[in-house]
């Protein structure tokens, strides 16, 4: 078939592809558990600079939140283009470097000004999930790419379950002790990939770069364009906005809502962590050859729509952990959505495409402190238990809603497709004899 993508194993001499993908993964692990150390602290280490203002500790945080999306939704696509043409590797080694610099410097700030200057700068680097991706697609088999999409994830998810955890115990203690560890993290990364992460893209393979290219928003066309992707962009938009929105509320939520610190927090991150590496490791490949990834994919956005909804109306701590339960095929959509993207994409754009669906999340990322942050700050003076204090998650909802009609209607419009095209070839034939 001419059309389909050719893996080749020239970019891994001597290196098995299995190996490979060991190597990326254990990248991933290291990075996430770097960035997840820090997220139950830094919503409070912003409140060291508020003056105790509830509403405005949200909209700083925001302001924060905003600062590192913005940068990054510039810098992925560029990052993605800059790893088609000089490899995976070298692009993930500078990521490593400006993610350690940015952690230091961070437990140094002593002003909102300084956070908001580093998150800027932090978010220009922090591109190595679309370029881990693209790695991921150079070394699987088009048939392969959904599962180990789903394997990627499951790093994700066990960097989630160690990085807030330890960041919530090491923040106890002191809110700037978990900038440093993650620091040290990225540095023990950058020696890691240097010794021993082996390049995923040959050289005859590679593209060069183009400006044009890598802008954020022709590299989001170039997406739209792709056959069989369609209404599926937007999918990707507005479950990536509900994720973001619910990273940017759920610590002062918690923290407003029950009264949560640093320790409860790192926990509550830990249980989702937990139950996204059990689906997304040990479940996906099962789920895949049951349902397949179009009907897994709805699957998992309804789950996701009814738990956004119960995230906000729990009463209690303890009903966090029963939706975390409860929504576990939440965490199946992503892998499901990307892997079918990833198909539609020729071999030697994966960096492109990665990096344009990372640009997508990353307009997410700016858009989500914007909405999550106000709407947060609106309710944070409502007393504690109160159901409104869940208005983001409220909007979330309806966003994963909005999600799972879009691919549902999408998916239909395909299928039906499928169905008239033997009818119309049938009527060509005939007009032909």
């Amino acid at each position: 078939m001419p059309n389909e993508p050719v893996v080749s194993d020239a970019a891994l001499p001597g290196v098995p592809r299995q190996a490979a993908m060991r190597f990326i993964m254990l990248t991933v692990l290291i990075d996430m558990v770097s960035i997840g150390l820090i997220i139950p602290v830094l919503p409070v280490l912003v409140g060291t600079f508020t003056g105790g203002s509830q509403s405005d500790q949200a909209l700083w945080t925001g302001a924060v939140g905003f600062a590192f999306g913005i940068a990054n939704f510039f810098g992925s696509p560029i990052i993605g283009s800059l790893s088609d043409q000089y490899g995976r590797r070298p692009v993930l080694l500078v990521g490593f470097c400006g993610l350690a610099l940015s952690f230091f410097v961070t437990a140094v700030a002593t002003a909102l000004w300084m956070l908001i200057v580093v998150r800027l700068f932090s978010g220009a680097m922090q591109s190595n999930i679309a370029v881990a991706n693209a790695y991921v697609a150079d070394i699987s088999e088009p048939e392969l790419r959904a599962k180990r999409f789903g394997m990627l994830g499951a790093m994700f998810g066990l960097g989630f379950i160690l990085g807030p955890s330890m960041g919530g115990l090491l923040g106890h203690f002191s809110l700037h002790l978990p900038f440093f560890v993650a620091g040290g993290l990225a540095l023990v990364n950058l020696l890691y990939g240097y010794f021993v992460l082996p390049e995923s893209l040959p050289k005859e393979r590679r593209k060069p770069f183009r400006w044009a290219a890598a802008n954020p928003i022709t590299s989001l066309s170039a997406l739209t364009q792709l056959r069989g992707v369609g209404k599926l962009v937007a999918v990707v938009a507005c479950a990536g906005l509900a994720q973001f929105v619910l990273h940017t509320c759920w610590v002062l939520y918690t923290t407003f809502k029950f009264g949560w610190g640093p320790m409860e927090n790192g926990l509550s991150l830990f249980a989702v962590g937990v139950s996204s590496a059990l689906v997304q490791g040990v479940l996906l490949g099962r789920l895949l050859n049951r349902f397949g990834a179009k009907r897994l994919a709805l699957i998992g956005l309804a789950s996701s729509t009814l738990s956004y909804f119960a995230f906000g109306a729990v009463t209690e701590g303890w009903m966090m952990y029963a939706v975390i339960i409860c929504g576990l095929l939440g965490s199946t959509a992503a892998a499901a959505i990307q892997s079918l993207i990833s198909g539609a994409a020729d071999a030697s754009s994966q960096g492109k495409t990665m990096g344009a669906v990372s640009s997508v999340n990353s307009m997410a990322a700016v858009l989500a402190p914007l909405i999550g942050a106000p709407l947060l700050s609106m309710v944070s003076e409502m007393p504690k238990g109160d159901w409104r204090l869940g208005a983001p998650f409220y909007f979330c909802a309806a966003l994963q809603l909005c999600a799972l009609l879009l691919a549902w209607t999408h998916f239909r419009k395909q299928r039906r497709a499928r169905l008239d095209l033997p009818s119309a070839s049938a009527h060509s034939d005939g007009a032909t004899i």
